[in-house]
């Protein structure tokens, strides 16, 4: 069974900055597409950026320009580097693939805040 664990977050002022990681469990993972989530109180979880394993991007227009996904194959880890972070990006992170998913793990908290 794939295991994810998400680590990184914290708390950070209004355009700061902060790097998100993600260690897959498996040899599944470098043919896999990994994705970033996240998940606002009393929101539904939302796509936030995703690569292939071919390294093909995707990111949310909210995120475009600010958010950066990379992965390490050799380390089965997936990077989501966020800069200029708004108050409207507190959330739960999670990493998880897609399209579909694995068991979900624990997910990382970022909070923005003055």
């Amino acid at each position: 069974q794939v295991q994810l664990v998400e680590s990184g977050g914290g708390l950070v002022q209004p355009g700061g900055s902060l790097r998100l990681s993600c260690a897959v469990s498996g040899s599944i993972f470098m043919s896999s597409t990994m994705a970033w989530y996240r998940q606002a109180p009393g929101k539904q979880r939302e796509l936030v950026a995703s690569i292939s394993a071919g390294g093909r991007i995707y990111y949310a227009d909210s995120e475009k320009g600010r958010f950066t996904i990379s992965r390490d194959n050799a380390k089965n880890t997936v990077y989501l580097q966020m800069n200029s972070l708004k108050l409207e990006d507190t959330a739960v992170y999670y990493c998880n693939r897609f399209p579909g998913s694995w068991s979900w793990g624990q997910g990382t908290q970022v909070a923005v805040s003055s």
